[in-house]
């Protein structure tokens, strides 16, 4: 039970802890009760941790690892408990799961996904997810589903790339098996743009974000109209509060107004490589 927006700590990772407090008071005051986080994430784990007494019986926590072997994420996994200040995990993810061969190397005998269902089995996590970023990992997330009965898929999903006929094709028949299998589908790069290029990077997230509160509505209108579960808000603390306001305002697109952000489609570039968060 998920709200629409969940909360992508990356922001909150490259900032100092009375930023981070604002932020997480923002998100709680508007009623998020999903929170996503990730030892990659700078320091988002230790800006947590204060916060974790009060606050972990009425959020659902999800944590990632990038480990790709039983023994390192079984590591992993314990350091991250300890950063959150807390015993368990709703939701884990193999993080940055995006090509075929990623996934195999998880799945082997003695990869990270035999600490996962160790961990399940102890009580530790309650759910199992899987984690991309790339144009490959709605196909790859696809053939995970098929190989193992994970909760949660994340992936990118935004207007631009949906204009794409072969990323789309792949989103659509991902999405039609989590329908199917009844798998909760986490989205991220709801606001990508551009790549930052050799511009100056005047917002924390690893790709230029839509930052005017029109766009900021009309995408994540477009994202929410899809078949999806939650959007993971962009990872800087200033457009935070615009993503929230933008969920609390959404209804479906019209059909006019689908079509008209896919004409405007070839402007933007939707970047993939390094962008994160």
């Amino acid at each position: 039970m998920s709200t629409v927006v969940a909360f992508g700590t990356a922001g909150i990772g490259r900032v100092d802890q009375d930023t981070a407090d604002r932020a997480i008071q923002t998100v709680l005051d508007h009623g998020v009760n999903h929170i996503d986080v990730a030892p990659t994430y700078g320091e988002a784990e230790e800006r947590l941790t204060s916060w974790t007494p009060t606050i972990r019986n009425r959020v659902f926590l999800g944590c990632k690892t990038r480990q790709r072997t039983r023994e390192a994420a079984k590591a992993e996994l314990q350091r991250s408990l300890e950063r959150l200040g807390t015993d368990r995990l709703d939701l884990y993810q193999l993080h940055a799961v995006c090509k075929l061969p990623e996934l195999d190397e998880c799945m082997a005998k003695g990869g990270a996904l035999e600490a996962f269902v160790e961990a399940r089995e102890k009580g530790i996590v309650r759910w199992l997810g899987i984690t991309g970023h790339t144009h490959d990992a709605p196909k790859t997330h696809l053939e995970a589903l098929r190989r193992f009965d994970f909760d949660t898929v994340m992936f990118p999903l935004n207007f631009v790339l949906w204009s794409m006929p072969d990323y789309r094709r792949d989103v659509e028949a991902l999405l039609k098996l989590c329908q199917e299998k009844d798998v909760g589908v986490h989205i991220i790069k709801t606001l990508a743009k551009d790549p930052w290029g050799d511009r100056p990077k005047i917002y924390a997230t690893w790709y230029e974000p839509f930052a005017d509160q029109a766009m900021i509505d009309q995408s994540v209108a477009f994202n929410l109209s899809q078949s999806v579960t939650t959007l993971c808000s962009t990872g800087d603390v200033t457009i935070l509060p615009k993503f929230l306001d933008a969920a609390e305002r959404f209804r479906p697109l019209a059909p006019a107004e689908h079509e008209r952000l896919l004409a405007m489609a070839p402007e933007y570039h939707s970047p993939f490589v390094g962008a994160w968060a």
